[in-house]
């Protein structure tokens, strides 16, 4: 299903805000204020508001007659709706108050049943079907939105229609739900070491972090804690516990709440004459079907196969040697595979990935991606004072750098925090609409150690700044078409894209602009950590290719529950499962927005590399960067994807790249 289906049909994906100056300097940033919520009563009252005006604009709407207007109209109406849910229900992920966070939830689930009512609107979806296209463009948005309205069930007999209404309403309060089991698992967020299972951890990481009465060291779940012991903890123990408890996360209850999602998914797909959720939701994308994926994985899989037995192979020597016992004798664990993968890029690359937090401030690395940005793009970034959820959010608007026109506003909120989204992610806030004068807006939300990012992290964050500069330099006439609308195994792409630009020195160079201050990065640590990032490259991807398998099975009509499923496919792997452990549990990808589409991290990958070879020469090229901007990132899903690929690179985007990175 297309983005914005997700952004309308499902108002979890349907986080549409601005944000702008309380009391700011020109410039400011653009579109009306992020409200700043007294508490959870009002954050409620405005929600039975907007849930009230929405109700009234619908009908509205819907004596509207589907003239040339009628496209025009419907979008500044679902642009409204962007703005007035969108804070309301974003802050659910970053709002410090847990009371604003539950009414922010609840909210939701309030505008999920509207939305889920609004596309099955008979009036709004007859005028859809008959309205005036005057364009290519506009003949675009209206079939989106006519699709949109048909997989929401319009067109389904009554009992049908109220059925998938009803299906709907479930999956979005389970989806919600699962998210929440997770973030609020408080029995699984900490986990307890002595002082000496923290031999190899870094101090930074656990010398003032809380203790128990006995004194044993309390770390949480978050990546800033995780990563570190997983990579560098000498015990074996410690390393188990934390991994363990990672692969917990969620509890039992979230198994049952999977389960009964995809249930619900398989049967809604079966409203509409479909077999599986999977045949249902890949018609709409680039792959097209379950066939297509199938063979697409099949074959990445047999080109990683080899690889990944000789990276568990190295691993079970490098345990061996690193234990001094017989290679026979030794069994490589999957807490062990972090391990060891970090052990022997130190010794063979001399590449210690905490090293680089002295190369790379939170702060400066900000504006390290986004100087990279300005030189690429021709765009500019100012920072403006604005309200938001937590002082320490920070806001910029977003120019063009040769004529000063503000293009679009940015939010970021950098560190951990109780309560707080816990990965790394971008809301597309505000899609932007070049009919209506809509400025698009984004906010990026990762949770950095306040110490420096190490080069991984570093890469996660130009990842997450390609999802931003696609919503900010999108330029659509329309804004259900903006941004990070397109067809989602290809959403990813514009962001892996840029992945790589970590590990060229000349980037890297541009650091000294943004922190002269900032000891430089040396060239030949950047060489040897390009070969490191390519070592132990079949493990990763073996499981990206299974995460991806068990997705798409689950989806595909399957009888086995969750976990069934995942002790079948994961035990199948070379490292088999784990007993106790319930994974599935916080896969909240399939959960949520990804089911049936995680393949697209696979499948966007493949469209990436090759986007990449425009910039082999040089990875600032300007007129590189300025074609791109134009052809790519600003047309959303106004075009097809495959077209907008086929357009930059001068014909059909194919698999060489990835697959010769696989085997470089």
């Amino acid at each position: 299903m297309k983005h914005f289906v997700q952004r309308f049909a499902s108002v979890a994906a349907m986080l549409a805000s601005a944000v702008a100056a309380v009391a700011a300097p020109t410039p400011t940033f653009p579109g009306p204020a992020f409200p700043v919520f007294k508490g959870a009563a009002d954050l409620t009252q405005r929600c039975q508001a907007g849930l009230t005006q929405a109700k009234a604009r619908q009908r509205q709407m819907e004596r509207h007659k589907p003239d040339a207007r009628w496209l025009a109209s419907a979008d500044r109406f679902y642009g409204w709706m962007d703005d007035t849910s969108g804070p309301l229900v974003f802050v659910s992920n970053v709002h410090p108050d847990k009371a604003v966070r539950d009414a922010s939830e609840a909210c939701e689930q309030r505008w999920q049943q509207f939305n889920s009512s609004l596309f099955q609107s008979e009036a709004l979806y007859k005028a859809a079907k008959q309205a005036k296209a005057t364009d290519a463009i506009d003949r675009q948005a209206l079939q989106d939105l006519v699709d949109a309205f048909e997989d929401s069930g319009v067109g389904l007999p009554p009992t049908e229609r109220a059925k998938a209404k009803q299906l709907q309403d479930r999956i979005n309060l389970l989806g919600q739900q699962f998210g929440k089991n997770v973030r609020d698992d408080v029995d699984r967020t900490w986990v307890e070491f002595t002082e000496a299972e923290m031999a190899g951890v870094p101090e930074g990481v656990w010398k003032q972090a809380p203790r128990t009465a006995q004194g044993k060291v309390r770390l949480k779940l978050d990546y800033p804690s995780y990563v570190p012991v997983m990579e560098q903890a000498l015990s074996g123990a410690a390393r188990e516990r934390m991994w363990r408890a990672k692969n917990n996360e969620g509890g039992e209850a979230n198994l049952k709440v999977l389960a009964e999602i995809v249930q619900l998914r398989n049967e809604y797909a079966g409203l509409f004459g479909h077999k599986s959720y999977a045949d249902f939701v890949l018609r709409r994308r680039m792959a097209r079907s379950v066939d297509k994926v199938q063979r697409f994985l099949g074959d990445v899989k047999a080109a990683v196969t080899e690889r990944e037995k000789r990276d568990l192979d190295e691993f079970r020597a490098a345990k061996a040697m690193h234990l001094s016992q017989p290679l026979e004798s030794t069994t490589l664990n999957r807490w062990d595979v972090a391990f060891y993968t970090e052990r022997i890029r130190r010794e063979r690359y001399s590449v210690d990935e905490e090293a680089f937090r002295s190369y790379f401030p939170p702060q400066q690395s900000l504006q390290f991606v986004m100087r990279l940005a300005e030189q690429m793009f021709g765009i500019k970034y100012t920072r403006v004072q604005a309200g938001a959820w937590h002082a320490e959010a920070q806001a910029y608007e977003v120019s063009d750098a040769k004529t000063g026109k503000p293009l679009a506003g940015l939010i970021v909120d950098l560190y951990p925090r109780e309560g707080k989204y816990g990965h790394a992610a971008v809301w597309p806030l505000r899609g932007g609409a070049t009919l209506s004068k809509r400025l698009p807006q984004a906010v990026l939300v990762v949770n950095f150690d306040r110490k420096g990012l190490t080069l991984s992290e570093l890469e996660t964050l130009l990842h997450e700044f390609g999802h931003a500069l696609h919503t900010n330099l999108s330029s659509t006439r329309y804004s259900i078409n903006a941004g990070t609308s397109v067809k989602h195994d290809f959403v990813e792409a514009p962001s892996q894209m840029l992945e790589d630009w970590v590990l060229d020195p000349r980037v890297l160079a541009q650091f000294k602009q943004v922190c002269p201050e900032c000891k430089p990065v040396p060239d030949d640590l950047v060489t040897q950590a390009r070969k490191a990032r390519d070592f132990a490259k079949g493990v990763q991807t073996a499981r990206q290719h299974l995460y991806a398998s068990f997705d798409l099975t689950m989806y595909s009509g399957q009888k086995d529950d969750p976990l069934t499923l995942w002790q079948r496919m994961e035990g199948a792997t070379p490292l088999g499962y784990v007993p106790g452990t319930i994974f599935p549990a916080a896969f909240s990808h399939v959960a949520q927005n990804y089911g049936a589409g995680y393949y697209g991290y696979l499948w966007s990958l493949v469209v990436a590399m090759d986007l990449r070879t425009a910039f082999e020469a040089d990875r600032l090229d300007p007129a590189a960067g300025a074609r791109y901007r134009s052809v790519v990132m600003s047309q959303g899903s106004q075009q097809a994807p495959d077209v907008l690929v086929r357009n930059f690179l001068g014909r059909e985007f194919n698999s060489k790249a990835f697959y010769d990175d696989l085997a470089r």
